[in-house]
């Protein structure tokens, strides 16, 4: 780790486009500055582009995927099965938290976990308090808890004011996906 001297709790939510993205830039950012950065990408198990992309800046990046948004779709509850998947991305949150190789740390979607009940606040809450000082957390989705509000030192909301999915468009390659 190079080390930040203060690390905060940054949280991109809301219903607009971009609260990947911007952790996503963040994390080539600090990459530029010699840092090494975990993303965990909650509910997400598709080869994105930017899996793809950043896989060439490992080591200084390194992503991971727990868990899938199958239930969803099938509009049906998450399967226990599904929930201990999202319980091991965050016991490997943790780990790296607590391990002094990243000097940033992302939780992408993690927010949208509590609106599917896949986590709950008492399964989050501790980890957001044992962050080291020199690690920076970002958590990104929507639905954010309050609580997880009232515990960050940034909070983005992403609202979405026009978008071209209302007219149909699904997600493209490269923009979207």
């Amino acid at each position: 780790m190079s080390g930040l001297k203060k690390g905060f709790i940054q949280v991109y939510t809301g219903n607009g486009k971009g609260k990947t993205t911007a952790a996503l830039g963040q994390a080539i950012r600090s990459s530029g500055s010699g840092m090494k950065s975990l993303i965990i990408q909650f509910m997400k198990d598709f080869p994105y582009g930017e899996l793809r992309a950043l896989k060439s800046l490992e080591p200084l990046i390194t992503i991971e995927q727990y868990g899938n948004d199958t239930f969803v779709l099938e509009k049906r509850p998450p399967e226990d099965k599904e929930k201990e998947e999202i319980q091991r991305g965050l016991k490997r949150a943790q780990d790296a938290l607590l391990s002094g190789e990243y000097d940033l740390v992302i939780l992408d979607e993690i927010c949208v976990c509590f609106y599917f009940g896949l986590l709950n606040l008492d399964d989050v809450m501790p980890l957001l308090s044992m962050k080291p000082e020199n690690v920076e957390l970002i958590l990104t989705g929507r639905y954010c808890p309050e609580e997880i509000l009232d515990m960050a030192d940034l909070v983005t909301d992403m609202r979405e004011i026009k978008h071209y999915y209302r007219k149909g468009i699904t997600s493209r390659k490269g923009i979207e996906c």
